[in-house]
């Protein structure tokens, strides 16, 4: 009983996924994304860094977002990583 909810998350969380990618390689925009901040968060199930960025490109105002993700030992402050961009919304993706 109780994997069917976690089931239909998963499936939702994917699903959406899928479709913000869809949408990035259709009208995405090349973008450079700045890491700014580095902080560590551990919610008990799972542990990581949160990212600070600042993300701009030729077609794309800046602006400054956060990243949750596993931590990586060359992520650093001032690092710069190329990403893609839907300037329309601010969806974007870090190619990392």
């Amino acid at each position: 009983m109780l994997c069917t909810p976690l089931g239909i998350v998963l499936w939702a969380h994917t699903d959406n996924e899928r479709e913000y990618n869809r949408r990035l390689d259709t009208v995405g925009v090349p973008a450079t994304a700045e890491v700014t901040e580095l902080t560590d968060w551990d919610d008990g199930e799972q542990a990581g860094v949160t990212v600070g960025l600042r993300i701009s490109g030729p077609r794309c105002p800046t602006f400054e977002a956060t990243w949750k993700r596993s931590k990586h030992p060359a992520l650093r402050v001032g690092l710069r990583i190329p990403a893609v961009v839907d300037p329309a919304d601010r969806l974007f993706r870090i190619d990392f």
